[in-house]
């Protein structure tokens, strides 16, 4: 398997990272308890009612492999890094774009930007400071 990193497989891995930080449990101040008895409900109560399944917890790697990734958006700048952060959310771009004041190619251009300088420092190569955005997303396939 080939190790270099990809826009793609950064994107991949960002959309991971928000996925394991959504089912990660609630944060809760210390002390919250809640004073309402438990409901038990009978067999009648149930019939009728959709199955309730709970998402199964991340597991110690896929927490590790989040912190990773959400540590990569400090290498990008905090516009981009924002970017980046709502796209892995999977937030749609007119969103992003009121947020930021900017055209829907901007927005894109400079998540394909944060994606490649991310990828460019993953692989141990520099990135250029004084090219063009375009140049630094070319360098990445």
């Amino acid at each position: 398997m080939d190790k270099t990193w990809t826009r793609a497989r950064v994107a991949d891995r960002l959309e991971l990272a928000a996925d394991v930080m959504k089912s990660a449990p609630d944060v809760k101040p210390q002390g919250y308890f809640n004073s309402w008895p438990v409901y038990l409900s009978t067999w009648a109560d149930q019939v009728g009612q959709e199955p309730r399944s709970r998402r199964p917890l991340p597991s110690a790697r896929m927490i590790t492999e989040a912190d990773e990734a959400m540590l990569w958006l400090r290498w990008v700048e905090k516009d981009i890094g924002q970017v980046l952060w709502a796209r892995a959310n999977r937030k749609p771009w007119k969103g992003i774009c009121w947020e930021h004041g900017v055209s829907r190619a901007t927005a894109n251009r400079r998540f394909e930007f944060g994606l490649a300088v991310i990828a460019l420092h993953l692989n141990g190569r520099v990135v250029p400071q004084r090219r063009s955005m375009d140049f630094v997303i070319a360098q990445v396939s």
